[in-house]
């Protein structure tokens, strides 16, 4: 029964994550980027800049790089340690090649997004923010598309409580902490016709608890968890994994040569360059996207809630989350696990990346696994929190504000995370891909739609920023 369920997931997610989407994702990126004139290269020192800038004007509830962590929360998780690790082995090096291309064009992806989540949010009656692409859509393409904006919502609902948001966050912890601690499966406990061991059921518990205690306080508890976690976990993350780079810096040019050839499948074997290359396409895009979420249409749910008077200043801050994602975080774990060679050994998913950290890091292998361990606990915890948020937002859009089904629906979300560790790692992965793909058809058709409200919302933010420029040349030139 198992075994044909996961074959008809598999099918299903092949259809929707083939290559029509794949190239509609990389198509919009790209178009967006042409429109925006390379927005996300020539001012991306405008957007460190507007990171750490906290507006006192504009409506809001949070701050920018509040809105920034709350959605880098729910970015930097499992993806960017198991998520790259699996593209890595199924489609080799050039899969890492292909995140880079989906970030890069992705970045201007995510910049358009926030930036309509802003200008089209809306206050509700008790003050607080909604905003998202289902607003955009409804609000900026016209209320005869609100189908689609609800089409959004479902999917939005169903990747935080069945795909991203708890099955595969809460397993990638209890894996980890499984591997750790007790990696020979000696203490175990029958359950559900199948044996798991202590320390998955024990992590399982307490991460469902210390998810149920953040999760009741709302955003400005989530948003306040992740201003302080997020930071800390990428910081800790990138330092060890700069670390095994430095140590192994002569390997560094030949892993990037290795990821450029197996790209476009330079290192194929018996004349298949041409299914390489797709294969490598096909999964560095899709983790890339399922690891960054450009496109995807969550980030802008988190960005709406900024306190700023400028659209295009939140889209971007928003649109870093991107760049730190992927280009950063990601690049470091591909890096890591090329060079130390731990994709090409027969092994899977986290076991792989925690192979490499102990290859490179020049400590004992029981405490390189721990800060892996740690590492990917803390990406987890806050992506399960982060999915609530953009899950409940979806929700709120559907049934209005109706705080009881909210409650209904976060108790429910916490009872997911309990059950997400006696989920099959493949089915995990596979119904998230589902949702992923359905969840960003609906955003990518607005982003078209409304391409234009975004190159006018910039040009006039640029345009300020420059007359502002002028006016404090010209006082101090008087002065």
């Amino acid at each position: 029964m198992l075994e044909t369920v996961s074959s008809i997931l598999s099918k299903i997610d092949d259809f929707i994550w083939g290559m029509p989407l794949i190239i509609l994702i990389i198509s919009v990126g790209l178009f967006l980027t042409i429109r925006l004139k390379g927005l996300q290269i020539t001012h991306l020192g405008l957007a460190i800049k507007n990171m750490f800038r906290n507006d006192i004007s504009g409506e809001g509830e949070v701050s920018g790089f509040a809105s920034l962590c709350t959605a880098l929360s729910a970015t930097i998780g499992t993806g960017n340690i198991v998520g790259v690790a699996t593209a890595i082995v199924t489609g080799g090096p050039g899969a890492l090649f292909w995140m880079w291309i989906a970030a890069i064009v992705g970045t201007a992806t995510k910049y358009s997004e926030c930036l309509l989540a802003v200008k089209y949010r809306v206050v509700q009656k008790d003050g607080h923010i909604l905003g998202g692409p289902f607003y955009y859509i409804e609000r900026g393409m016209g209320k005869n598309f609100r189908w689609l904006a609800k089409l959004f919502a479902f999917f939005g609902v169903g990747v935080g409580l069945l795909g991203i948001g708890t099955f595969t966050q809460v397993n990638g912890i209890t894996s980890a902490v499984n591997n750790f601690f007790d990696a020979g499966n000696e203490w175990t406990v029958s359950l559900f016709g199948r044996s798991y061991s202590w320390t998955v059921i024990i992590a399982g518990i307490i991460i469902t608890i210390c998810t149920a205690l953040v999760l009741i306080g709302g955003l400005k508890r989530i948003s306040s968890v992740a201003e302080v976690v997020v930071p800390f976990m990428a910081i800790t993350y990138v330092a060890a994994a700069m670390i095994i780079l430095v140590f192994n810096f002569r390997e560094i040019p030949a892993a990037l040569a290795t990821i450029v050839e197996s790209a476009f499948g330079l290192r194929a074997v018996g004349g298949g360059a041409l299914g390489s290359m797709m294969l490598a396409m096909q999964m560095g895009v899709a983790r890339g996207i399922f690891s960054n979420e450009a496109g995807l249409g969550s980030a802008p749910i988190a960005a709406a809630a900024a306190v700023t008077d400028a659209p295009a200043q939140q889209g971007l801050v928003s649109m870093m989350g991107t760049f730190i994602d992927t280009i950063i975080i990601c690049t470091m774990t591909g890096l890591v696990i090329i060079i130390t060679g731990s994709w090409n050994v027969g092994l899977e998913g986290v076991a792989v990346t925690t192979r490499a950290f102990q290859i490179g890091l020049p400590l004992p292998s029981a405490a390189a696994s721990f800060i892996l361990m740690l590492c990917l606990v803390f990406f987890a915890f806050t992506t399960i929190l982060g999915w609530n948020y953009y899950s409940e937002k979806c929700l709120e859009y559907l049934v209005g504000d109706k705080p009881k089904i909210i409650k209904i629906f976060r108790w429910l979300y916490i009872a997911c995370v309990f059950t997400g560790p006696f989920m099959t790692v493949s089915a995990v992965w596979t119904i998230a891909d589902i949702f992923n793909g359905l969840m960003a058809l609906p955003n990518l058709v607005a982003l078209i739609a409304l391409n234009g409200v975004v190159v006018s919302e910039t040009n006039k933010y640029l345009s300020r920023l420059k007359a502002e420029k002028q006016k404090t040349g010209i006082n101090q030139n008087i002065n």
